[in-house]
This record gives structure tokens, sequence and C-alpha cells, in this order.
């Protein structure tokens, strides 16, 4: 579908969305009671059914459906509820959706990547819990069934399923889901559902279908509840004054103004900053600002400069001696292209990124005797519960954790809750009283784990007649899994596939290998949307199409030629080429065209650009995009969150750089940091090819095809003058266009 369409949407009450989900029993529950909360519903027990964790069915009808992943703006609190609702046959305008507690046990993302843990990561959620909730919802819709054949005393056999209804044809009888449930008992044993029960795709009535997010009119209306929103009684506000520099301590405090601050509770020192709080936000701030500290000057990162990173990440990329890890290896590149007729090499340099998620890291926690409560945005409550272990010293039982909406994460969230466990160190100061720790947008900033800066060198042989005999890409960047801790790096057979990629394209090329040199340099860094695909992509998708110029071949019918036994590949390519017309001809403009195929889906982007060639100032016109996501559960979502990929691409494409000298970071905010604007953004057309394949992640792809496809169509203006530094700013481009 080409994202064209209006949107539509139902209006939903606030408390049909945020219902307390605190100690929630496993099951199916029956008999819920309008104004109750879900908590209250299962603990009443009589007429309660639990076949498993992720349904609620009300007597008045009223089916709650639990929602596992995190809810930033990706639509899955709408898309996985609709695989449930969609196999167990409920009538949609009956359906009411809440966040599932913090309970792995029964939340995990089953995806082996995961490890049974509750994260939202990697564009996986769809792709992790499909199959799962499929399951449970046929078994929901079997339960159903034989609570109908023990009232009717007719075989389960005779009867179906229709929209909240079992149906016994013979009879004419039906029966709502809600009077049964009023009146129904468990059966036993409990029937299980198997893939045999699950509808053939023919049989969807709301998977592959567009219908309207549950979040949305709360996001529109303004009831919505953000991390930021918590309010609790009896709340104290919290604030952080953090080093310079990361990883230095405060060595001698003086806060004598900032006790003096009207309102303040108490001054917290922590192993990385100060803390305070106090009784009003603005107590806080101004205490803050009141604190005279002198920090320590021994971290490592005061060496960090990026000015100095390309000759520094340039020069271990060349060094052959290098150790590095091997991410894929298919034959023997190096020695095929050692007697290639030609070698082609390049490098290529990605800055840091920050991720300047709409919603600046907060945190509310609550220390009371043994226990520790959080409220936060976060991407994953399994590593929210692990750092309050860490930090407060009791067992994963004895943490409770409540997810709100996030407003933007990009990665942020994911595994990194250092906001999380500061609030835990706060609240432990005040214990009985929950602190709510808000960063303001120069902490979120300064102290962001930003996407790596990252070095590649691609080595490409080619045989007399310009085809590749082999391909090496090695890429230089420090490990995001080795700062979690070296247990994780070793999880994963020590390689970083967020910092160095998965390792493989789909580009049929007789040997290939990929490699990453892990160069640590005291300077954190962490996922970013899209993670290593945002440069790896670049490098490859830039390269592919020097290599189709070198041959004399149109880029388009390059890329087709050495995907040729793609035809998923083959089939979003010539989709996209079709869709920007790519023969057509544009006086002081070009074409650049790029393809990725993250996460098991397939995508093309061709973008429309035209150059001012006295500034190098880069201006896109147009983007068109067409993506194999395997099933699209909801395709105008999947169109939502491509355009959004891509706006984020063009931004990093063309204007983000964060700077850091002597490890200090020069932009804290938006007047320094530049992030595009509504009058940069271009035309987008996204066109959803949904296929029989089993749905992937779609959240991320779009961004790394946009640089590429930017660099490609600037090639073709200059007469094939390459781009190959991220991001594409004008000093940039001049200095190509000299070269």
């Amino acid at each position: 579908m080409t994202r064209r369409i209006a949107v539509t949407s139902c209006a939903l009450s606030r408390r049909s969305f945020l219902v307390s989900a605190g100690g929630v029993g496993i099951g199916v529950a029956f008999g819920a009671l309008p104004g109750k909360s879900l908590a209250a519903a299962m603990a009443a027990g009589a007429g309660s059914l639990k076949p498993n964790a992720w349904v609620v069915i009300g007597g008045n009808g009223i089916v709650t459906i639990m929602s596992a992943p995190a809810e930033m703006g990706q639509g899955t609190m709408t898309a996985l509820p609709v695989v449930i609702a969609d196999e167990m046959d409920a009538d949609w305008h009956k359906v009411r959706v809440v966040q599932s507690p913090a309970d792995p046990s029964k939340y995990g993302n089953p995806f082996p990547l995961m490890g049974g843990q509750m994260r939202t990561l990697a564009s996986l959620a769809v792709a992790g819990y499909y199959d799962q909730l499929r399951l449970v919802g046929a078994q929901t819709r079997k339960v159903l069934i034989a609570c109908a054949a023990s009232e009717w005393g007719v075989p389960a056999a005779e009867l179906s399923t229709e929209p909240g209804m079992v149906v016994h044809k013979q009879s004419n009888r039906k029966i709502s889901y809600g009077a049964l449930a009023a009146k129904a008992k468990l059966p036993d044993p409990l029937p299980q559902a198997t893939k045999d029960d699950l509808k053939p795709s023919s049989a969807f009535r709301l998977i592959g279908k567009d219908v309207p997010r549950v979040d949305l009119p709360l996001k529109v209306n303004g009831s919505a509840k953000y991390g930021i929103d918590v309010q609790l009684p009896h709340m104290l506000y919290g604030a952080i004054l953090y080093p310079p520099v990361e990883h230095e301590k405060p060595e001698k405090i003086d806060d004598t103004a900032a006790k003096a601050v009207k309102g303040i509770v108490k001054i917290v020192p922590i192993p990385n900053g100060v803390g305070i709080i106090g009784e009003t936000v603005e107590a806080t701030r101004k205490a803050k600002a009141a604190l005279k500290v002198t920090w320590s000057a021994t971290a490592e990162a005061r060496k960090y400069n990026t000015a100095k990173m390309v000759e520094d990440y340039g020069g271990v990329a060349k060094d052959m001696n290098q150790k590095a890890v091997v991410m894929m290896s298919q034959g023997d590149a190096p020695a095929a292209i050692a007697g290639a007729a030609k070698m082609v090499t390049a490098e290529f340099y990605s800055e840091h990124v920050a991720h300047t998620q709409l919603e600046p890291l907060n945190a509310t926690a609550l220390v009371k005797g043994d226990t520790i409560e959080i409220w936060a945005s976060n991407q994953s409550p399994s590593a929210s519960i692990i750092f309050a272990t860490m930090v407060g010293g009791v067992p994963p039982e004895k943490v409770v954790v409540h997810s709100t909406l996030i407003g933007g994460a990009f990665g942020r969230t994911s595994d990194d809750a250092d906001h999380i466990a500061h609030a835990i160190m706060l609240a432990k100061a005040v214990p009985g009283r929950p602190v709510k720790l808000i960063w303001t947008r120069e902490d979120d900033m300064r102290n962001d784990i930003f996407r790596p800066f990252s070095a590649q060198q691609v080595s490409v042989g080619l045989d007399a007649s310009g085809d590749i005999v082999g391909w090496r890409q090695r890429i230089v960047a420090p490990s995001h899994f080795g700062r979690l801790g070296p247990p994780v790096l070793e999880h994963f057979g020590g390689k970083d596939i967020v910092t160095a990629g998965w390792g493989e394209f789909h580009y049929a090329v007789p040997a290939h290998l990929v490699e990453w040199i892990r160069a640590e340099r005291g300077f954190d860094i962490g996922p970013w949307r899209a993670t290593a695909s945002g440069y790896t992509k670049f490098a490859i998708e830039v390269t592919i199409d020097e290599l189709a110029a070198m041959k004399g071949v149109d880029p388009v019918q390059y890329r087709l030629g050495l995907l040729k036994n793609q035809p998923r590949a083959t089939a979003v390519i010539e989709t996209v080429a079709k869709m920007a017309d790519w023969a057509k001809k544009r006086p002081g403009r070009a074409l650049g065209i790029a393809y990725s195929d993250l996460y098991d889906s397939f995508l093309a982007e061709i973008a429309e650009v035209s150059l001012d060639e006295k500034t190098g100032q880069i201006k896109v016109h147009h983007i068109w995009a067409a993506v194999d996501p395997g099933l699209a559960v909801q395709p105008r979502n999947v169109a939502y969150q491509l355009e959004g990929a891509i706006t984020m691409g063009l931004s990093a494409a063309l204007y983000e750089q964060i700077n850091v000298v002597n490890g200090e970071v020069q932009e804290q905010n938006f007047d320094k940091y530049r992030v595009i604007r509504m009058a940069d953004m271009p035309m987008i057309e996204v066109k959803v090819i949904s296929t029989d394949n089993h749905p992937s992640g779609v959240g991320e792809i779009g961004v790394g095809p946009v640089a590429p496809a930017i660099a490609n169509a600037v090639a073709q203006l200059t007469g094939g003058k390459r781009l190959r530094h991220l991001p594409l700013s004008p000093a940039r481009v001049q200095a190509a266009m000299k070269a």
C-alpha cells in the first residue's frame, strides 16, 4: 500500500488504556466489573477462568488484552493485541488494551536473541511475539468453545465462533463472550492450542488490516500518561549534577548554598554525581546551580576528541595487523581480492549522533522496607529490575516496575537505565517517599550514550570484466555489549551486533568477509535507531553504486543483477524504481538508490536531490520507499514507521553531529545540535508489499538506506564525486568536489 490514506480512529476512554496492572494473576479472567481496575477484577475470583496470562473477559463483554512490549510510538500496543483478538474472534470494538506487568516469566519476548526478557528493541516486538500470541488467541477461543459446550451440553466440535460470540449452528443458538464469562467454569483439563488450531490467513479479520491505533486518541486529547507525567502522594523531586566528563567522581562538595534553597530536603552524593532532593522541581534546579563541586581528573575520556577520530580510527581500519572479530565469512575474501584483476578500496566515517528523544530521561522510585517500586518510560523492564537489584540490594521478586508510554526512545532506554538507577539512589535517601528524577534537555544530551563514531574500510576485488570476486569490510567501533559487561559480549560469541552489525547482505558475491575491530577510547556509546546498519549500509550502498558506475551499468540494474536469486529483494527494487519513475530526467536534480535487508525485511529507497555547488548544500525533494516486511500485521502502521525512520535517517544524514573536546560534549541543546525541521522535509511515499512470510522488523530498517541514497544522487550530480563521511555537511560536500 502507498502511504496516502486518511487516518481514522475510535474513541477510547482513559481507563481503557491505563488500567492498573499490579498484582495481576495468570489467565483469562471473567467477571470484570465496569469501573474496577484489572487487578481488582482478577482478585474478585468468582466466575473467572485462567487459561493464560494475556486476556481478561468481563461479564459486560469487554475484552482486555495485555501488551507486553514498550509502546514508544511504533504501534505494537495495537499490532500485538490485534493478533490475539483475531485468533480468539474478539469483537475489536469491545477490546481494551493495557500494559502488562513487568514479569518476564509470563511476558518475556520468546525471540531467541531476547533470552526470554522483556525488552523492546531491534524491531523484534511483532517478529518475536507473533507466533506465541496467535496461539494465545487460539487457546482463548478453545476455552470459550469448551465453556459453551458445557453450558449447552453439546460437543465442542459442533461449535464455532464469530466476533464476540460462540455459535451452535445446528440449534441456531449464540452466546456472547460476556454472557459466558459471567457464569462459565474452568474446563478441566484446559484445552491447549497448537498450530493446527490457527486460522488460515484467508480467514483473518484484523491481521493485515488497518485497525486504528489504540494509543493515538489519548495522545491527541492529552490524556496519555508518560513517565514524566507520573504523580504520586507525598512525592519529592530529584535532580543530579553530573560531571562535565563522564566517569569522573565528585572529590569535594560544597553544598552550603544548595542546602539553603527553600524546599530542599537532602543533598545526596552518588558515585558519579551529586543528587538533590526537594519539594519542587524549581527548588532542585536552583540548588543544582548553587552546588560547587571539585571533580576528579583521571577519566580516560578526558583524552577523547572527535576531531582526531578520523586519523585514529582510520589508521586502525587500514592496519591489517589489528586484531579483528570475524562477524561473517564466506569463501576466502582476502585471497580473492589479492588475486583480482583490480581492487577498489574506500574509507567511510560516521560521527556521533544523539538520541534527542522528545521526553528527556526520567524515573520515579519508591523504596519502602525491602521493596522497590519504579515508574518509568523504559524499553526494558527486565533491565530495570536488574538495576534495582544491583542498586537497591533487594531480590528481583521485591521489585515492581510500572512501564508507561515512552515519548521516544530510539535505543536510549533499552539497556541503559542510568536514570532509573539514580532515581533509586535518591529514593533510598528518603525511604517511604517516592522521588521523581527528571533530566533537563542539557542533562539528556550531555550524558547521552551516543551512536558510536565509526570508521570502515571496504575493499572489493574485481575480475577483468568488472565483476566482484571478493568483498572485505572492516568496521572500527567501540563495544556496547562490552560496556554492559563481559558476560553480555560472551553471550553473543564476542560479536557486538549493535556496533558492528549482523555482518551479511543478500548480494551474490563469491567471497565475503566482515570484520569488527573493537577500539575503546573511554567514551561510552550505545544503540541508536537502526544500530550499526545506520553506517554499515552507507558504506555498502555507496560502494555498490561506485562499482556500478565503473562497470557502466545503471545502478538499479546492477543491484538487480547481484540480487537475481532474491525475489523479495528484486520486488522492492523494481517497485521503488517504478514509483520514482527512475528513467525520467529531472533538470538540476538526480536520483540515488539504496537497498537494505535488515531484520529479515527487504527495503529499497530512492532519493531525489539537488545541490547548490557554491555552498555545498544538499536539498532532498522526494523520497520513495518500497518494503516487504513479511506479513504486514498493520500495513498503514508499517508505512508510518518507515516515514518516521526515513525522517530520522534524513536528519542524521544531513545535519546531526556531536562534537567532543577533551571528553566534554559541546552540544547541549537544540540551539547547537541541528536536527531536521519541517522546512527541510521532502515528500515521502511508502509502498508496503505484504507477503506470506513471517512478520519481520520495520521500526529501524528505513534509517540506513537514506544517507547512501542521497550520496548516490549527489554523485550523479557531480560527475561521480563520492561522499563517504556522515553527516553529509556542506563542508564535506565542497571538500569532495575539490578532491
